[in-house]
């Protein structure tokens, strides 16, 4: 599959897992994976309580965000073996500060709650029935689905592009020595 039709799939594979069951660090993550062809069901349950900025808080940052810095940290981050070698985690840093500051160009915070601020006019509390109940009425399923798979597709783009480097610069260093 080419990489224009893999952005299009991680978008509505997300937006899709979003819309039927929520939690958008798990739908983000189950998306990535799928497309990819990762099956790794510890990895997506291991997100499930990044939704809604953390626990359903709404104070730490978008779990679509989260659960796409685990997908390119699933691809680039350091192992066990090397947690002695903090070199080893920067590529994974940096792809994720990268993904970060997409986010932040795209939707001008990475706050859960500021977001739904800015989108909704209000902070809606996951845990209260009322706010559940308020937060289907104005759409917020549909506004934060879309949310998460822009933010699937951004750090699916991001994973494609590194890989392509990584790639390249394997078929440089097996070129011959002339």
């Amino acid at each position: 599959m080419d990489k224009d039709k893999m952005l299009q799939e991680v978008y509505e594979k997300a937006k899709a897992y979003e819309l039927k069951g929520g939690n958008c660090a798990q739908c983000s993550i189950a998306a990535i994976f799928e497309v990819l062809g990762v099956n790794d069901e510890n990895v997506i349950r291991a997100a499930t309580g990044l939704a809604d900025g953390v626990g359903l808080s709404g104070d730490g940052h978008c779990g679509a965000l989260s659960g796409g810095t685990i997908a390119i940290s699933y691809f680039f981050g350091r192992k066990k073996e090397d947690m002695a070698r903090m070199g080893k985690n920067l590529k994974a840093l940096l792809l994720a500060k990268k993904l970060h500051a997409e986010f932040v160009k795209e939707f001008s915070t990475c706050r859960c709650h500021d977001i739904q601020i800015k989108q909704f006019g209000r902070f809606f509390d996951m845990c209260n029935m009322e706010d559940l109940k308020a937060a289907q009425v104005v759409g917020m399923a549909e506004q934060c689905s879309t949310l998460v798979g822009k933010v699937a597709r951004m750090a699916l783009e991001i994973i494609l592009e590194e890989r392509e480097k990584e790639a390249k610069k394997v078929k440089q260093e097996e070129l011959p020595i002339l």
